[in-house]
This record gives structure tokens, C-alpha cells and sequence, in this order.
């Protein structure tokens, strides 16, 4: 091959063992010697990319000429392939143009579809986390959606009582959540506090004087399996106003152990917020907002109804709908979640109206602990009231 001065160009000669080469073919000048002028060419075809032919190298598609007939610079080649009767007379284009014609054809047809035709995954971020068991956290879900009906209760049981009520239930709840606050005790207790309740005055009758009673009692139980600093006796015993002696408080742990037949640990509304909310891709605002609506749930008796993954999908829907402003249920979310948005809208709407009605009333307690800046002031966020409609 011959030598080359870099001041002038040169004819590179290609070497003449064809056979040793294969399929390879010589290169030709690229005009990157020096004084060579500047282009941008099509990384396929090699030719000059002006705005003369800029447009034959996007397929024209029916969206594409309607939004070149509005700017009305349609060139005569575009009209060409647009007219049927004259597609004759526009060039045929080489094999390497048609293939890349193809591949821009499809990327524009996909422009409609819906960008979260695939799942994403929510665990690749916490593949090395030993802590986050991704090998096996979709086993844990599905092992709590299987046993989810054994911490539900039936939602009419408050009628076989004969001395509280429901109103009686959601003053207790709204008051347990103050105490809860004010013990800095975890997100977990709160709700493990709320379902031993439920599920010892659905088996068995209590006074109305002995209700408060039943209400420490659980937290005290459920501190003890959640919290790593579990507060003493004396401390629910002053909470209450030394309504309950120390015995009285003990003796009751005794008869709700035995009710439940010690089956405390069971899946609540929050083991499926936590999954929920990785799977909506959620920040900090959502998931304050989120657990602000699940917390109105815990007060109102009427919400029973539902189960504690279905509470968990609507309070994540209803939070995305108040703050996006439209309606928003990915893919991934109802993949995690299993429901569609047609099964959770029904529990959204009742979800919408809690929020609408949190600071009006008697029982403000929810809506005064996420009105302050630790919770965001997400209390104050504007309900999805659209959603109602």
C-alpha cells in the first residue's frame, strides 16, 4: 500500500488477497484527511442528511403526511408515495434505505401504544440487599395473599355486640392513633393494633367501660411483636388516665392471647402498601399521602369490608389520582397488585370522600397528625373529587 501525505489526498489501494479478506471490502475515502469538508451522513445509507432529503428517510406513515400537510411544505417526493396513482413515479429506493425505512415504520407505529407495555422491574435496585430477599420476595407476597383472609373479619360483627358500636370502635381507633403518635412507635404496630382489636370484639362481647382496655391492650401486644423498645404497663396505664389498674391490663393481654389462640402475626393493609408503592414508583409525598388515606380507613368501620391488598392498592391509587390530577394504574402497579383498576375504583371513591370529610367532625385525630410538616402536610392535599363523578 502506498504511502500517504497527509497534506494531500491519496488513492488507498486495496490489497489484492481477496481470498484472505472474506466478505470484507476495501475501504473507501471517509474525508477525514485533513481540509476534507465536514458532513453528517446517514449512519446507514452514507449519504448527506440535508433538509432536502431529510424527510425520504422517515417512512410515511398516515400521521406523519397529515402533520407535513398542516405545515404545508409537503415536498414532491412525499406526495409522490402519498398518491396511490402516482407511487410509480417516485425512485426506488435501495436495499439499505428499505431496511431502514422498516425499522423507523415500526418505531413510529409504536408511537401510540402505551409506553408500559412492559413490566418494570422494581427489585433490580435492590439485588445485592441480602436484607431485601429478592429471590424470594414474590414467594413472601404470594404466601400473604393466601393467608390475607385469616386477618380479615366479618364486617357486620359489631352488630352482635351488645353494648358498643361502631361509632364507639372509631372513637377508640381514632385515640389509639394519638397515643401512637406520641409513643413514636412504628408504622407496623399501628395496624397490628387495629386488627387484634377487630379480631377479639368479633369473638367476644366486651362492656363499654372495658373497650378503652381492650385498645391498650392490643397496642401492648403488638408492640411486642414489631417494636424492638416496647413501652412498660405503667406507661398505658398513665395514656389512660389510670382507668385500668396494671392486673386489669394484664389479665386482659391473657384473654386476648388466648381468643386469638396466639395467632398475632398476621398480614395487614401495610406489608402490601410497602410492595404497592415500590411498584407505582412512588416518592415521598405519594407515600405520606398514601398512608393518610389507608389511616382514615382504619377509623371508619365500613371499610372492614374490604381486604387488607385491596385497602393497599385503592389507597395507592387514590394518592397517584390526587396528585397526577387524571387517572393512573401502570401495568406493573396491577401486576404487584393483582387487581385491575376496575376491582379498587369502588374502595377509591369511598377513599375520596374520607379524605374530603378528614377534617370536619368529631374525630380529626388522622387529619391533625399528617397536617403537620414531619407528615408532609399531606392531610392537605386535594382530594381526587373526579373520581366521584
Amino acid at each position: 500500500m502506498e504511502t500517504v501525505d497527509e497534506n494531500r489526498h491519496a488513492i488507498l489501494k486495496p490489497s489484492t488477497n481477496f481470498r484472505a479478506m472474506g466478505n470484507r471490502r476495501a475501504l473507501s475515502n471517509i474525508e477525514n484527511l485533513v481540509g476534507a469538508p465536514q458532513s453528517y451522513a446517514c449512519p446507514v445509507t452514507k449519504k448527506q442528511l440535508t433538509e432536502k432529503n431529510l424527510t425520504s428517510y422517515r417512512p410515511m406513515t398516515r400521521s406523519f403526511a397529515a402533520s407535513l400537510a398542516k405545515k404545508e411544505h409537503l415536498p414532491m417526493a412525499v406526495c409522490q408515495v402519498v398518491d396511490h396513482k402516482s407511487v410509480t413515479d417516485s425512485p426506488i429506493p435501495m436495499v439499505e434505505e428499505l431496511e431502514y425505512m422498516k425499522a423507523e415504520e415500526l418505531e413510529i407505529e409504536m408511537e401510540d401504544v402505551s409506553e408500559d407495555i412492559t413490566l418494570v422491574d422494581i427489585d433490580s435496585a435492590d439485588a445485592k440487599n441480602p436484607l431485601k430477599v429478592v429471590d424470594y420476595v414474590e414467594e413472601i407476597y404470594g404466601t400473604y395473599r393466601n393467608i390475607e383472609e385469616t386477618s380479615c373479619v366479618n364486617p357486620e360483627y359489631m352488630a352482635k355486640q351488645p353494648d358498643i358500636n361502631d361509632r364507639m370502635r372509631a372513637i377508640l381507633i381514632d385515640w389509639l392513633i394519638e397515643v401512637h403518635y406520641k409513643f413514636e412507635l412504628m408504622d407496623e404496630t399501628l395496624y397490628l393494633t387495629v386488627n387484634i382489636i377487630d379480631r377479639f370484639l368479633e369473638r367476644q362481647n366486651v362492656q363499654r367501660k372495658k373497650l378503652q382496655l381492650v385498645g391498650v391492650t392490643a397496642m401492648l401486644l403488638a408492640c411486642k411483636y414489631e417494636e424492638v423498645s416496647v413501652p412498660v404497663v405503667g406507661d398505658l396505664v398513665q395514656i389512660s388516665d389510670h382507668a385500668y389498674t396494671r392486673e386489669e391490663i394484664l389479665n386482659m393481654e391473657w384473654l386476648i392471647v388466648k381468643t386469638l389462640q396466639f395467632n398475632m402475626s398476621v398480614p395487614t393493609p401495610y406489608v402490601f402498601m410497602k410492595r404497592f408503592l415500590q411498584a407505582a414508583q412512588s416518592d415521598k409525598q405519594m407515600d405520606l399521602l398514601s398512608y393518610f388515606l389507608m389511616e382514615l380507613c382504619l377509623v371508619d368501620y365500613n371499610m372492614l369490608r374490604y381486604r387488607p391488598s385491596l385497602l393497599a392498592a385503592a389507597a395507592v391509587y387514590t394518592a397517584q389520582c390526587s396528585l397526577k390530577g387524571y387517572k393512573l394504574w401502570t401495568k406493573t402497579s396491577q401486576f404487584h397488585s393483582t387487581y385491575s383498576e376496575d376491582q379498587i375504583i369502588e374502595c377509591s371513591r369511598l377513599m375520596v370522600d374520607l379524605h374530603k370529610k378528614a377534617g370536619t367532625g368529631k374525630l380529626t385525630g388522622v387529619h391533625r397528625k399528617y397536617s403537620t410538616y414531619k407528615y408532609g402536610c399531606a392531610a392537605k392535599s386535594e382530594p381526587a373529587l373526579y373520581l366521584l363523578d
